[in-house]
This record gives C-alpha cells, structure tokens and sequence, in this order.
C-alpha cells in the first residue's frame, strides 16, 4: 500500500514506522514537505528509498502519486488547510491533533466533515490504550455505578518543549489545551460515552516568562550554566530546544484548568501543569461512581479500583508497552484496515472535532472569564 505524507515531521515518521512495523506492504512513495530539497538531500538519513518523490505542493501529490493513505504532519496551524484538500477524495486519511487551531478553521473542517469522502484516524492513541480500554471495560461493568464525576490531571515534565522551539509560537500551537488537552478530553469522552455541553477555565503564566531579548538562544545567554531551563550543554536539546523560555517572545501559559459540564448533569474537572518534572510528573483521573472509584495514571500504568462500600482494592498493572501504552499500534491497525476497506476509525474525525471545539471554547473561555456553550454545533 502505497502512503503519501504531508510534513514529514518527527510524530508522523513514529506513526509511519509503526505502521510499516504491522503491515511490511506499506511504503512511503510521495512526500510534500516546505524542507523537501534538505530531505532529498537526506534520504538515507530518514530512512526514504529513491522510489520517494517529493512534490510542492499537496492537490500535486494527491493526483499523481495515486496514494492509497495521507498522512498529515504538518505544523498545527495547517492541520485543518491540508486535510481539507484530502477530505473530497476518498482517501484515507491519518490526521495529527489538532484537528484545528481556530474557530474559523474548526469551521471550516466540520463543513469539510459533512461532505467528506475520505475515512480519517485522528492522532488519539489515548483513548485506545491498554489502560483506558480497561477503565472503560470496568465502568461499563457497573463496578462503581454510574460515573458522577471526574477529576483529571496531567503534570507534564517535558513541557520545556512548548517554550524553548517552534512550539513557544501560539499562532502554531493554538494554545497548550489543544495541545495536550485535545487528548485528555478525547479519553474521558470516550470512556464516559457522554456529550459535553459547556466549559469554563483558566489559564496562568506564572513561570515561562522574562525580559530576556526576544529570540535569544540558550547558547548565548550568560546564565546557561545556572539556569534549570538551559539546553546549552545538551547536544540533543541544544538542537531540538534552542531559545531561551524566559525571554520576551515565549508564548503559551504554563498552567490551565478547566471544568467542564455534561449531559446528564455531571461534570469534570481537569487541570494541566507545564513546569513540574521527574516524579511529580503525572497523567490520569479518578472516575468516581457511588459504588466505587477508578483512580489510573499512565506514567506508572496502575489502575486501582476502590469500591466504596467494601473494605476491597482492586489493582491492575501494565508494561508501558511500545508507543503510548499500545495506543499507537492500535492507531495504525485502525489505519491500515482503513486502507483496505475491512474496518472503520477507531478514533473518527468527529471525535477530533468534538474535543478541539472543547480546547478552543476552554481557551476562549480564559481569555474572557465566561462559560462557554458546546451544544449547537451540529457534531
């Protein structure tokens, strides 16, 4: 099975190789990428065969490479621009979160929805995991009753990344709920089986910030052997992070919190953290029910049941697995079976419309101190 790609980035060569991994058929032939003269240049580098043409421009590609799946990732801002030009073919597609980065482009692509051609798997390894599927298996059971609400957490201790590159860009990113966020709402969506209704939140910028010049690199500023931020001394980092996240033009919070309102009245609070490290990093929630509670963490892959009216704790625990707990594998499954027509999206571009009109209303709702509706959307 032949696959094209639109920006050959570093997520989407993970997804690429895992895909490769499950079904030896498939091979990269077309490539757009704003780097293609450096990739060409590359080949065996990145591991692409002569057989790889590289073209200017998407609508190019699409018509003349035949492909039998897109793959798009590009930066986020062009998310929504370039699967809009493989929605009306047929194609299968592979999209990267965000499926938008704005309400004009969120729009946009719902428009696209409704008269896509193409099948899409939308980047939510998440909701697919080892982990979640047991958490969903468990309250589908009727273990802990009902679940009445949810408290979710994410603790990133690599969030250096959204202020030291590309990603310290709001006009990229869109901001770090539909950065991170994207995934955890999509998680408890999936496992609630619930719509959301409306949102409110937060955000801070209580660390990520300075008067240090405005595109300063960690190898010129005079406190790179003092500062916990510093890339300066890392080769890897040095490359990959080189700005300095206390200058002027860094972008992004740094902290955010959400809540978030459902259909049957319960209601979720969330809350994502970009500046804690080593062990205070955390990933997960506690989905409470009258008769019992699930508590789970990805980092440490534990799920524990509590059931509340019985001195009883029920533990299960996973190898991490390859790429997100077995999430990625499950993705290009869902992807490969796409291609030859014998099963639907495990993760639909519905569902990727749903939580990035969940991040986007959250955003708007911190800028503006305002509830912010979900329902009305037609998704």
């Amino acid at each position: 099975m032949r696959l094209a790609v639109i920006g050959y980035g570093s997520r989407i060569r993970n997804v690429i190789e895992t895909i490769i991994k499950q079904e030896p058929a498939c091979r990269v032939v077309a490539i757009t990428d704003v780097r293609k003269d450096e990739m060409e240049r590359d080949r065996a580098k990145l591991g692409l065969s002569d057989e790889v043409k590289f073209y200017d421009a998407a609508e190019d590609m699409l018509a003349e490479a035949k492909p039998d799946g897109v793959l798009i990732g590009t930066r986020c801002s062009l998310h929504t621009e370039m699967a809009l030009k493989v929605l009306p073919t047929g194609i299968p597609l592979f999209l990267e979160k965000p499926v938008a980065t704005t309400m004009e482009d969120w729009h946009r692509l719902r428009q696209g929805w409704l008269t896509a051609k193409s099948p899409v798997v939308v980047s939510f390894p998440l909701r697919v995991t080892t982990l979640v599927e047991a958490i969903r298996e468990i309250v589908d059971s009727g273990k802990i009753g009902t679940v009445e609400h949810v408290q979710a957490v994410n603790n990133v201790p690599y969030g250096g990344v959204y202020y030291h590159n590309w990603y310290r860009d709001e006009n990229e990113t869109g901001g770090l709920f539909l950065q991170k966020a994207t995934h955890d709402f999509d998680y408890i969506n999936y496992v609630l089986g619930l719509a959301p209704v409306s949102v409110c939140a937060m955000t801070s910028k209580q660390v990520f910030k300075g008067d240090k010049p405005a595109g300063l690199r960690c190898v010129d500023c005079e406190e790179n052997r003092t500062c916990e931020e510093s890339t300066a001394f890392n080769p890897e980092r040095r490359e990959r992070w080189p700005f300095c996240s206390f200058a002027t033009d860094t972008g992004n919070e740094d902290s955010g919190s959400a809540l978030v309102h459902y259909e049957s009245g319960m209601h979720v609070s969330y809350s994502q953290n970009f500046f804690a490290r080593r062990k205070a990093a955390a990933r997960g929630a506690r989905f409470l029910g009258y008769k019992g509670t699930i508590e789970f963490d990805f980092y440490t892959g534990r799920i524990q049941t509590f059931l509340h009216h019985s001195p009883r704790v029920e533990t299960i625990e996973f190898t991490q697995g390859e790429n997100h707990f077995g999430g990625d594998e499950k993705l290009a499954d869902s992807f490969i079976g796409l291609m030859k027509g014998e099963s639907e999206s495990v993760s639909t571009l519905r569902d990727g419309l749903v939580s990035a009109l969940m991040c986007l209303q959250a955003r708007e709702s911190a800028a503006t101190n305002t509830f912010r509706e979900l329902t009305g959307y037609n998704i």
